[in-house]
C-alpha cells in the first residue's frame, strides 16, 4: 500500500501526499500550478475551455486523449502523463504548427476558447496524421466558441494537416519513449489510500482489492470517467464521502469480440469501444460519435453508464435491444444479471453496495437481424438524449417478425423495454399497416414524464414515430439527415 499520487505534468514528475478526492485537476492547474492557458467556462464539461491531453499506457502504447480538466478529478490521474498548452511552443517561444495555424487563418477572436480548441486539434493530429473535414468537426464537438463561426478553426486544422511539418517540431513525439518508460515506473499495482481533511480517496490496484474495499466500505462512491460524478461536485456541491478511483485498472480496460458476442470492461470508454462495437454492429458508430463530444468519450465509460442508472443514459436502450447482461463483482463472488431487469426502478439497480459493474456482455445479432439506434436531442451534438430508441429485429423467410426487441431512454424511471409493443408484432406481417397498427400499443408500455428537454406528449409521438422511422429504414429507405459527416 502507498499513500501518493504520482503522474508526469508536462515535462516534471508530480508527487501529491495531500489530495482531496473531489480536487479537480483544472482548479489544479490554475490555482496551485499557475498554468492558466486551460480555462474554466461551464465547469461541467460542455464547452471545452479547460481541454487539456491525457496521455495513458492502453495495452503498453502510449495514447493520448483530449479530456475535460474541469471535471476530471485529480486523483484519477495516477500514472499518467498530462500536458496543457503551456508545453506545446518550443524554449525559444517558436509556436507549434497547430498554434501557428491558428494564427495565419484567424482562429481566435477573444481568445478564451482558443486554448482548448488547440489542445483538441493537438489530440487530432497525434492521433490521425490526415484527417478528414468529418474528422475535424467530431475532434471538436465538445469545445464552443462564441466569435469565430468555427470555420477559421476548421481551416487551421486543415492547412496543418495538409503540411505536416516533421515530429521533431512536437514535444510529444520527440519525447515519447522517454514519457512511455517513466510511466512504466509508475505502474506498481499497490492500492493507494490518502485521508485529508477527513475525507478519504482510495485508487485499487487490482479488481481484488476493489472488492475489498467496497467490503469494507459498501457506501463509497466508484468514480471511473466522472462525466457525471464531476457535476455532482462543481454543480451541486454534494460530499461524495469515500471516493474510490478504478480508471486506472487495466483488468476492468479489456474489449474482446468472439463468434458468441463483445465483452467490455466496465473502465472502457466510448472511444476504446468505438472501433470494436461499429466492426461488429454497425447501427452503434453513428450513435456513439453523437455521445458527448470528444473530451467526453474519452473519459466516460460504458460501464459506468450503466451503474449509474440514469433514465437518460445513452447506451442501455440499445444495449437492451441486443440482449445483453452485465456481471457484477464482489468478495463473495459473481453473478450474471440481464440487463433488461438490472434496471428496477428510478435511481435503484439490481446491485448490492458492496458490488461493481465489472464488465458488460453484448450478444452479437445475427447478420440477418435488422438494427437501429435513434438519438432525439434539442441540438444535434454534444446534447443529452430527451428519447433514446433501440431496436433489433428478426424477421422470418416469409417477412414476418420472428423477435424484436425494443428498448428507450427518457420514457420512464429507467431504461426499459417496449414489451406491449413487441408482443404485437410478434408474428405479425413487418409492413407499414402493421408498424401503424402497434403504435397504440406504446401508450400502454410508457408514461413520460414532462421536463425542460421535452413534454410528455412529444416523448410519447417521437417514440411512436421512431417504430416508423425503423421500419422504414429496414425496408430501405434511409431517413437519417444528409449530412457529410454521415457519409464520410
Amino acid at each position: 500500500m502507498t499513500d501518493a499520487i504520482r503522474f508526469i505534468l508536462n515535462g516534471d514528475d508530480i508527487t501529491l501526499t495531500s489530495v482531496r478526492p473531489t480536487e479537480t485537476l483544472l482548479d489544479y492547474l490554475r490555482l496551485q500550478r499557475r498554468l492558466t492557458g486551460t480555462k474554466e467556462g461551464c465547469a461541467e464539461g460542455d464547452c471545452g475551455a479547460c481541454t487539456v491531453l491525457v496521455g495513458r499506457l492502453v495495452d503498453g502504447v502510449l495514447v493520448y486523449e483530449s479530456v475535460n480538466a474541469c471535471i476530471r478529478f485529480l486523483a484519477s490521474l495516477h500514472g499518467t502523463h498530462v500536458v496543457t498548452v503551456e508545453h506545446l511552443a518550443s524554449a525559444n517561444g517558436a509556436l507549434h504548427p497547430i498554434q501557428q495555424a491558428m494564427v495565419d487563418c484567424h482562429g481566435s477572436q477573444c481568445g478564451f476558447c482558443t486554448p482548448g480548441f488547440v489542445m483538441s486539434l493537438y489530440g487530432l493530429w497525434l492521433s490521425t496524421e490526415k484527417p478528414t473535414r468529418a474528422d475535424i468537426e467530431r475532434a471538436l464537438q465538445g469545445n464552443l466558441c462564441r466569435c469565430t463561426g468555427y470555420e477559421p478553426i476548421i481551416r487551421a486544422a486543415e492547412q496543418v494537416s495538409a503540411a505536416r511539418p516533421s515530429s521533431i517540431f512536437d514535444p510529444l513525439e520527440r519525447n515519447r519513449t522517454d514519457i512511455l518508460a517513466r510511466l512504466w515506473t509508475l505502474r506498481s499495482g499497490e492500492t493507494i489510500r490518502i485521508e485529508t481533511s477527513g475525507e478519504k480517496l482510495v485508487i485499487p490496484g487490482t479488481t481484488s482489492a476493489l472488492a475489498e474495499v467496497l467490503a469494507e466500505e459498501p457506501k463509497a462512491t466508484i468514480v471511473a470517467g466522472s462525466t457525471d460524478v464531476g457535476l455532482w461536485v462543481t454543480k451541486q456541491m454534494r460530499p461524495l464521502g469515500t471516493v474510490v478511483f478504478i480508471n486506472n485498472l487495466s483488468e476492468l480496460q479489456a474489449i474482446h469480440a468472439s463468434d458468441r458476442g463483445i465483452s467490455i470492461g466496465a473502465g472502457v470508454t466510448y472511444s476504446q469501444a468505438l472501433d470494436t462495437l461499429s466492426t461488429h454492429i454497425p447501427a452503434l458508430k453513428p450513435f456513439i460519435h453523437r455521445i458527448g463530444g470528444e473530451q467526453v468519450r474519452n473519459m466516460g465509460t460504458i460501464g459506468g453508464n450503466i451503474a449509474n442508472g440514469s433514465p437518460i443514459g445513452d447506451t442501455p436502450p440499445p444495449l437492451i435491444a441486443l440482449g445483453s447482461s452485465v456481471n457484477l463483482h464482489s468478495k463473495a463472488g459473481m453473478r450474471m444479471v440481464p440487463l433488461d431487469i438490472f434496471f428496477i426502478d428510478y435511481g435503484k439497480q439490481d446491485r448490492r453496495p458492496d458490488e461493481f459493474v465489472e464488465s458488460i456482455f453484448v450478444p452479437l445479432p445475427p447478420a440477418e437481424n435488422h438494427v437501429g439506434v435513434y438519438k432525439i436531442t434539442k441540438r444535434r451534438d454534444e446534447d443529452i438524449s430527451a428519447v433514446c430508441g433501440a431496436f433489433n429485429l428478426s424477421l422470418a423467410d416469409d417477412n414476418t417478425v420472428r423477435s424484436i426487441r425494443i428498448a428507450y431512454g427518457g420514457m420512464a424511471g429507467t431504461p426499459k423495454r417496449a414489451l406491449s409493443v413487441e408482443a404485437f408484432l410478434r408474428g405479425k406481417p413487418w409492413t407499414e399497416e402493421t408498424v401503424l397498427a402497434a403504435r397504440d400499443q406504446f401508450d400502454r408500455d410508457y408514461k413520460p414524464l414532462t421536463d425542460w428537454r421535452a413534454s410528455a406528449q412529444y416523448r410519447q409521438l417521437t417514440a411512436k414515430n421512431l417504430l416508423l422511422r425503423f421500419f422504414l429504414e429496414s425496408t430501405g429507405t434511409p431517413q437519417g439527415l444528409t449530412r457529410f459527416e454521415e457519409v464520410a
